[in-house]
């Protein structure tokens, strides 16, 4: 064949050949951001260029169209529009945590619509953006041949702030992708001194203390700490994400869910169309009316439901059906010396901090080097000024400035650039000020120069300095953080993440959870007006308070006589004034079941020597070995099975040789031993405990938890009683008086036994709390009508009573 420039190949390795170089260049040259400071290719240009343009956040804006156009020519040959996603992206407050860029005219929302054309907006860098090229002209970075070798620019940005973590990243390579969620400023630069402070930190350690997880710049809910963890030990993990909402009462019966914050990467305007489309296909039923309130301000979508529906139930079909709940796929891929790596949490920040301490020396050598030129200037100038006369007749004698130059260098031992800087200098500096000026300088740089040298001798003066530059940057750009962080009741239980402590469960009627730390409320004296609770519907009011432990079982039971099983830590932690979380998100309970009692369970309690007793409202009773609750599954189990015009009041744990007391709201109580009923089945429906004689049953409580019965009536009114006055009685009775009821104090609302130097804590309807010492509770006979404990408003009334321990601190008076 003639040879026509044509080659004979095998197309198998020309394949393999071609696409592991394409392969290479979209991993290396586009997709995956560096390590170090965060950025791919594409990004570290624009702010390359914006900086060399002069767009600093000070200076006014410039044309979009006008950087992008200088990106391509200089640095970035590829298409204007590529250049031009990336920087708006850039400039998006609910895409970039920390905006990179400061961005002016329509840049697209939330809801998905496009950026304008770059010949309309106009951009410039952030404050914050500014840290990222701090220091670059200080040969702080290498500097490489941009692709036409005209033009220079850098390997990687100073960055001096830890953009990979802060500002997160996605991009898909060939074969390999990267996710990275972004992270609140204060948080990470706190978890990097703690690293740099002590490297074997444990990730534990660092959330607990630090770093508790991601935060998104749409703020919502992260459900679950152990996808977490897993992310920053492994590089992978799956967080499940879910939108924050309320509900509210919008007048005429009807309640609307408004979503106020939806998770990262979420379309607003298509999640709209989805729930729409469900609603349209019946897959979700009970919503009237669907519209978007959202504006500048925020986000805010209305979603309006139909009487008859509960919001909680149709709540958690969008978060199964829509994006409201989605999940955030972590796959931590970024490049280690143009490798890509699977990096941890610590691989992430210790590459940081190595860039970080590279950064710092190469600044301190090049401001050293800079204040050694200086100082070896000032030493000539010096050395002239004493020699002056000799000097001035050298200038006199000599024909030319290069003679000049080469006479000093040759007579006076000078350096080349001494030699000139003398040949220049000026009449004016042999003023006996300006020579003071110039040792005056000399000295300062000479000192200077000794504490830079010494930097660059101890790792520990540049760490220190690292730290100390990343506080300055916290204090000026660090913000609250956006995103919560509740637990979900799907998470693996790491218990190793939650730490024990003492807490308070909250439950409304309308079936709102939440716990609160144990010291949210401080005592106070009897008859106080007691401090806010909690914010209320006037159709929902605080049904129940328990005092346990994190780490404790919490049990809930139903109206319908299921059981359903969390732990402590499972329940979100609320402030003192806030709802809660509908009980419907954390359990899957039917349409129209709700939580009538809970109770909690310490793991060394489950032995066939416990029971759990339980009572319904016409006085049934029932008892069951607590090892038959041991597991319970997400769909929860029958507890008890109930007539069908009877519903479950209370549950209590016993050990088998209890003494039960009963009391019914028309004021009589009966006490018998809890061995008069036989132990059953979780399913059996229980035997007759106490006669209610046309009233309802409204507790019940044991010997064990005390030899003092505290009653508590709906008007506020209470007293303690000595257990010795009820009578042993068999099952079945009617029971003796306990409080003597009058429209001054009401119906009976709730009963405790004691021991007497208990806190007791009082809930009203209207969410009004108060705790005071139980020794403040008068000690009175069975049948009295007891002393106000509490004032409530008129049409209020008690609610619920919780007995908890001992508050130590000294009791003050309300406010």
């Amino acid at each position: 064949m003639e040879d026509r420039g044509i080659k004979n190949i095998n197309l198998t390795s020309e394949m393999k050949k071609s696409f592991l170089e394409y392969a290479m260049s979209v991993i290396v040259s586009r997709a995956l951001p560096d390590a170090r400071d965060g950025l791919k290719p594409v990004q570290r240009r624009i702010i390359h260029g914006m900086n060399e343009l002069g767009c600093y956040s000070d200076k006014p804006y410039k044309k979009s169209a006008r950087i992008v156009g200088d990106v391509m020519g200089k640095y970035h040959p590829h298409g204007d529009s590529s250049i031009y996603e990336a920087l708006v992206r850039m400039a998006q407050d609910f895409s970039y945590r920390y905006m990179l860029v400061d961005g002016h005219g329509n840049f697209g929302s939330i809801d998905g619509d496009g950026a304008a054309a770059m010949r309309y907006t106009e951009s410039r860098m952030s404050k914050i953006c500014m840290e990222m090229v701090r220091d670059i002209n200080k040969e702080t970075v290498d500097f490489v041949p941009n692709y036409d070798g005209e033009e220079k620019e850098p390997s990687v940005l100073p960055s001096r702030i830890p953009n990979l973590l802060v500002n997160g990243t996605t991009g898909i390579a060939v074969g390999m992708a990267t996710n990275i969620p972004p992270h609140n400023l204060g948080e990470v630069i706190d978890a990097i001194l703690a690293i740099s402070k002590n490297p074997d930190i444990t990730i534990t350690e660092i959330m607990d203390n630090y770093l508790p997880g991601p935060d998104f710049p749409t703020g919502a809910y992260i459900l679950g700490r152990s996808a977490i963890k897993k992310a920053y030990e492994t590089g992978n993990g799956l967080i499940t994400m879910r939108a924050k909402s309320d509900i509210e009462d919008i007048g005429n019966g009807k309640k609307a869910i408004i979503v106020t914050e939806i998770p990262y990467m979420v379309n607003k305007a298509r999640l709209i169309e989805k729930i729409a489309e469900h609603v349209k296909n019946k897959n979700i039923e009970g919503i009237t009316e669907l519209r978007d309130e959202s504006d500048r301000e925020g986000i805010r979508v209305v979603i309006e439901l139909r009487r008859d529906v509960q919001p909680e139930v149709i709540l958690n079909q969008l978060y199964k059906l829509t994006s409201l709940q989605t999940t955030f796929g972590v796959n931590t891929i970024a490049l280690i010396n143009n490798e890509p790596k699977t990096l941890t949490l610590k691989d992430l920040i210790m590459t940081y901090l190595e860039h970080q301490e590279d950064v710092i020396r190469r600044r301190t050598q090049f401001e050293l080097k800079k204040a050694e030129d200086r100082a070896h200037i000032l030493d000539g100038l010096n050395r002239a000024i004493d020699q002056i006369d000799a000097i001035i007749e050298l200038i006199r004698s000599s024909r030319t400035t290069e003679i000049i130059q080469q006479r000093l260098m040759n007579e006076f031992d000078m350096s080349e650039r001494q030699a000139k800087a003398i040949r220049e200098m000026q009449l004016q500096r042999l003023a006996g000020l300006e020579r003071e000026k110039i040792q005056n300088e000399l000295n300062s740089l000479l000192e200077t120069i000794a504490d830079l040298k010494d930097i660059l001798a101890n790792k520990e003066r540049i760490i220190e300095i690292i730290d100390n530059e990343l506080l300055e940057i916290k204090a000026k750009y660090a913000d609250e953080r956006r995103t919560e962080i509740i637990q979900g009741t799907f998470d693996i239980e790491d218990e190793d993440l939650i730490p024990v402590d003492d807490i308070i469960i909250s439950l409304t009627t309308n079936g709102y959870v939440k716990r609160m730390p144990v010291d949210t409320y401080k005592a106070q004296n009897r008859g106080g007006k007691g401090i806010k609770g909690m914010a209320t519907n006037n159709d929902d009011v605080v049904d129940s308070l328990l005092n346990m432990s994190t780490h404790d079982h919490l049990l809930f039971f139903t109206n319908a006589g299921k059981v359903y099983r969390l732990k402590g830590y499972n329940i979100p932690e609320f402030g003192r004034t806030a709802k809660g979380l509908p009980i419907i998100n954390l359990l899957n309970m039917d349409k129209g079941e709700s939580i009538k009692s809970m109770i909690s369970i310490k793991s060394d309690e489950v032995s066939d020597k416990n029971f759990l007793f339980f009572v319904t409202k016409k006085g049934i009773v029932k008892r069951t070995p607590l090892a038959e609750f041991e597991r319970i599954r997400q769909t929860g189990k029958i507890a008890i099975s109930l007539k069908d015009d009877d519903e479950l009041v209370d549950v209590k744990l016993t050990d088998g040789h209890s003494e039960i007391l009963l009391a019914a709201a028309n004021g009589k109580a009966i006490r018998f031993d809890e061995q008069d009923v036989r132990a059953m089945g979780r399913s059996a429906s229980g035997v007759r405990g106490m006669n209610v004689d046309g009233s309802s049953v409204i507790g019940m409580t044991t010997n064990s938890e005390g030899e003092k019965i505290m009653i508590v009536t709906a008007n506020g009114y209470g007293k303690m009683s000595s257990l010795d006055e009820y009578r042993l009685a068999k099952r079945g009775g009617k029971g003796v008086k306990t409080v003597n009821i009058t429209n001054k104090n009401g119906q009976l609302v709730a009963l405790r036994a004691v021991n007497g130097d208990e806190d007791l804590m009082i809930m009203t309807s209207e969410g009004i709390i108060i705790r005071l010492p139980m020794e403040q509770v008068k000690f009175a006979g069975r049948a009295t009508q007891g002393v106000r404990l509490i004032r409530v408003d008129d049409g209020a009334t008690v609610s619920s009573i919780s007995v908890v321990e001992k508050n130590e601190e000294e009791e003050e008076s309300a406010e």
